[in-house]
């Protein structure tokens, strides 16, 4: 397996850091956001705000304004929040610290600890998951000896480019030998008779709009009726993306 992934990795910049910053703002950025996506993204972020108390430092209107295309906004601010421990606390070098930072999940935790810190721990998201239910095993079993962080990315990749949930090519796949699932996958059936959502009709477009209407100074968005708009507004104030002042007029925060 390791000496799969050492020949077919993808080369991403942040597997090229050990920087603890760094590492988390890949976590979160790709969080329901494809690769792509991303690498454009965190190259920018990264040579605007360098280190964690950067980023503390940072409003959070510019936050928001910096993460503006990358979906679920309220991601960015609590990775403002994080840093903002961190500048003022440290970065806790285990997983076990690292989920007291605000936002900071069992994955994201792990994922730092192990890339960041060379802590023996599984990073698990939801391919690793899949590859280690294929191979009939717990994460954590897959773990060898002082390779934690390498044998993380090789699972992930596996999960990522070959053993995915929908087309697994298990000829391709360094595992198969071992593999209880090998030629025998079966992929979840897709549900049928139920009309799919448009994205667009959805409340966390009309939450993105905002957002983005707002970071752009073009204030509200046209186009949402009157109801989904004061809908979206709630929500984003509820959850800290969005102030509204005495006159009800809605700006970002800070």
């Amino acid at each position: 397996m390791l000496a799969w992934y050492r020949r077919v990795r993808r080369d991403l910049p942040w597997r090229r850091t050990t920087d603890p910053y760094a590492i988390l703002v890949s976590e979160v950025m790709l969080q329901q956001t494809q690769v792509a996506r991303v690498v454009p993204r965190y190259e920018a972020w990264l040579e605007r705000w360098p280190t964690a108390e950067a980023l503390a430092a940072a409003s959070p209107a510019d936050v928001l304004r910096a993460w503006v295309g990358l979906g679920y906004n309220r991601r960015a601010l609590r990775l403002r929040e994080a840093c903002a421990a961190v500048a003022r606390d440290g970065w806790p070098r285990e997983a076990a610290g690292l989920r007291r930072l605000p936002g900071i999940g069992p994955y994201t935790a792990a994922a730092v600890a192990s890339f960041a810190f060379g802590e023996q721990v599984a990073a698990v998201d939801t391919n690793v998951r899949r590859v280690a239910g294929r191979l009939g095993v717990a994460p954590e079993e897959l773990l060898p000896a002082g390779a934690a962080a390498e044998w993380n990315q090789a699972a992930m990749e596996l999960g990522a480019t070959v053993c995915g949930a929908r087309r697994a090519a298990c000829g391709e796949c360094p595992a198969r030998p071992w593999c209880p699932s090998a030629g025998r996958v079966v992929t979840p059936p897709r549900a049928r008779g139920r009309r799919a959502v448009r994205f667009e009709d959805t409340d966390r477009y009309a939450r993105g709009r905002v957002v983005a209407a707002l970071a752009a100074g073009e204030g509200l968005p046209a186009g949402l009726d009157a109801e989904r708009l004061e809908r979206a507004l709630a929500g984003l104030e509820r959850d800290g993306l969005v102030v509204r002042d005495a006159d009800g007029a809605a700006r970002l925060p800070g």
